[in-house]
């Protein structure tokens, strides 16, 4: 699996003009789903997320996780992450999984996220969104399970 969190102070994802998700303060996750990734990955990387330390606390240094702030998490699918740019000029996204694999696993991280104690809001699955965020500061983080997970 592959996430690319952003630090936000606020972020919102929409679907022909409604809004399906909202948060104030704390992640937008962008994830993505490969063909051989597993319960055990999107258990893993829902533990990492909750409890990066990337905010701020009273002295500027970058020591607080989510749930010190009281912040929430907005997860959207992006199997986009598994783009291959190596040949031509098209991207090739043979690397990200199936439809009905990756919203299970997709679904099954959101859930391993709320039972962290976190509250989680959401895009739809396989549809064309719209996300709007503001980055606080810009804090960008890439994980991806298969690098994380060797040792």
């Amino acid at each position: 699996m592959r996430a690319v969190l952003q630090r936000v102070t606020h972020a919102k994802v929409s679907v022909d003009g409604e809004t399906t998700g909202e948060i104030g303060p704390g992640f937008l996750i962008l994830l993505g789903v490969a063909p051989e990734d597993t319960e055990k990955q999107a258990q893993y990387l829902a533990g990492k997320c909750v409890g990066l330390r990337v905010f701020s606390d009273e002295e500027g240094r970058m020591n607080r996780e989510l749930s010190d702030i009281g912040g929430s998490l907005l997860v959207v699918s992006q199997f986009t992450l598994y783009g291959d740019c190596r040949k031509g000029k098209r991207p090739n996204f043979m690397g990200a999984a199936k439809g009905e694999q990756a919203n299970r696993l997709y679904k099954y991280f959101v859930d391993c996220c709320r039972e962290l104690g976190v509250t989680v809001q959401t895009g739809v699955f396989g549809a064309d969104m719209k996300v709007e965020l503001l980055n606080d500061g810009p804090v960008t983080i890439l994980m991806d399970t298969d690098q994380m997970m060797k040792q």
